[in-house]
């Protein structure tokens, strides 16, 4: 089990939730980078490292879209570095394109990790006994995105040996393409009603059921929880309370490490790099005791 996953369920969905939140309504370029930065290297340790960098060649040019594209339509802001068909692009534009692609970016790294993180047993604990059919809802989505995958090789593979689509064109790429989903999406739904079937049949839902939970509130989740909650009081007070929102239109706001901007920046580094942390201390740790052995 890895070390930042064995807390309490409801710790780690608190974790994510304020990360999330705070990585989407923010605009301060320090917040961001934390954010950016503390999603890629946490996901760098969940990922297997040839998978991680596969998903970055996905990454980089869906971050670089967003940050050449925002000029193209936005054409606010004072300082103009050329003019493409007679419209201004503007560097503030660049900027604020910039910061929303790593925006975008580091969200979707949180919700891998989320995904990750909170399992399927996990959700059925936090939400079994209050809203059933949403848990279970939830659990089936986070379970079958796997299976979808694992079936979309199995269904790719089999063509390829019937030899179906052997050839390399970009035509027989595309038919491929297009009958793998075909059969992706009857076997999907044919799954999704088999698996409402077979829970109606077992009774979920209808009575209030008793269940077995092997999470126990801890210690240490407490401490935990406690530590989530001040850096998280931390960065929001700093930056939306008592902090100057940061503007980029119509000219770019000067990054001012006064008392509050500066606490918030520095909470919540600490809170992206929470989950980096931990692990990488679980792994020394490790490598120590094998080192004594």
């Amino acid at each position: 089990m890895r070390a930042f996953s064995s807390y309490h369920p409801s710790v780690l969905l608190i974790y994510f939730a304020s990360v999330l939140l705070i990585t989407m309504f923010t605009t301060h370029p320090l917040l961001l980078a934390a954010a950016f930065l503390g999603g890629i290297c946490f996901c760098a340790l969940l990922e297997r490292p040839r998978v991680f960098l596969h998903s970055m060649l996905f990454y980089i040019p869906l971050f670089a879209l967003i940050a050449l594209t925002n000029p193209l339509f936005s054409h606010n802001g004072e300082t103009v570095l050329f003019f493409l068909s007679g419209n201004p692009v503007t560097f503030e534009a660049f900027l604020y394109g910039v910061a929303m692609g790593a925006m975008f970016v580091s969200v979707l790294h949180w919700f891998k990790c989320c995904n990750r993180i909170m399992t399927s047993d996990k959700m059925l604990f936090l939400f079994g006994e209050m809203v059933p059919k949403l848990s279970l809802l939830l659990s089936s989505a986070l379970r079958f995105v796997p299976l979808f995958q694992r079936q979309f090789v199995k269904i790719s593979q089999t063509q390829k040996a019937m030899g179906m689509y052997s050839q390399d064109s970009y035509v027989d790429k595309i038919k491929s393409g297009s009958n793998v989903f075909q059969t992706m999406l009857s076997w999907s739904l044919e799954n999704a009603m088999d698996t409402g079937t077979s829970m109606r049949a077992r009774g979920y839902g209808v009575h209030k059921r008793s269940s077995f939970a092997v999470f126990r509130f801890a210690k240490r989740d407490a401490v935990m929880l406690a530590l989530i909650l001040v850096l998280s009081a931390c960065t929001l007070s700093g930056t939306f309370v008592f902090g100057e929102v940061f503007a980029y239109y119509p000219r770019l706001s000067k990054i001012q490490l006064d008392a509050s901007t500066g606490t918030a920046c520095v909470a919540f580094l600490i809170l992206c790099f929470l989950p980096f942390l931990i692990e990488m201390e679980e792994k020394l740790r490790w490598k120590y005791y094998r080192s004594k052995i």
